[in-house]
């Protein structure tokens, strides 16, 4: 099983990154990244990793014969190291979506636009 702790839901994903987490983990389930205040402390992101924590181990309690379990986590960045630090000590398999970013530039009546496209390459593990 794979908890896809993000804001991009897998039913957005490419048929690739769908196929590879099937086959890498079995079952995706959504966990929804929350938004973090940008008036939060350390203290409050704190607490907000503790609460999605203790999500994230009621969701694996539910699934028990999820043979391999990992959590893809990405989000703003003190959250994500938060959560991150907490499953790598409790030693949860944490992964991160990998993808090669594509840029075009079109420059038009001195306006540039620029075209980003993410091609899936992979899950790494946060170590």
């Amino acid at each position: 099983m794979l908890i896809n702790f993000t804001n991009h839901p897998s039913e957005k994903w490419t048929e690739d990154q769908k196929n590879s987490a099937i086959e890498l983990y079995g079952e995706v389930k959504e966990l929804p990244f929350p938004a973090v205040p940008t008036s939060a402390g350390a203290s409050e992101v704190s607490v907000m990793a503790d609460g999605i924590i203790d999500k994230i181990l009621a969701m694996r309690e539910e699934n028990p014969g999820a043979e391999d379990f990992a959590v893809m986590v990405q989000g703003e960045f003190t959250l994500t190291y938060a959560v991150v630090r907490r499953l790598l000590a409790r030693g949860i398999k944490t992964v991160s979506a990998v993808s090669e970013r594509i840029v075009t530039e079109q420059v038009e009546s001195g306006v540039v636009r620029k075209t980003a496209v993410f091609r899936f390459a992979g899950f790494r593990e946060y170590t």
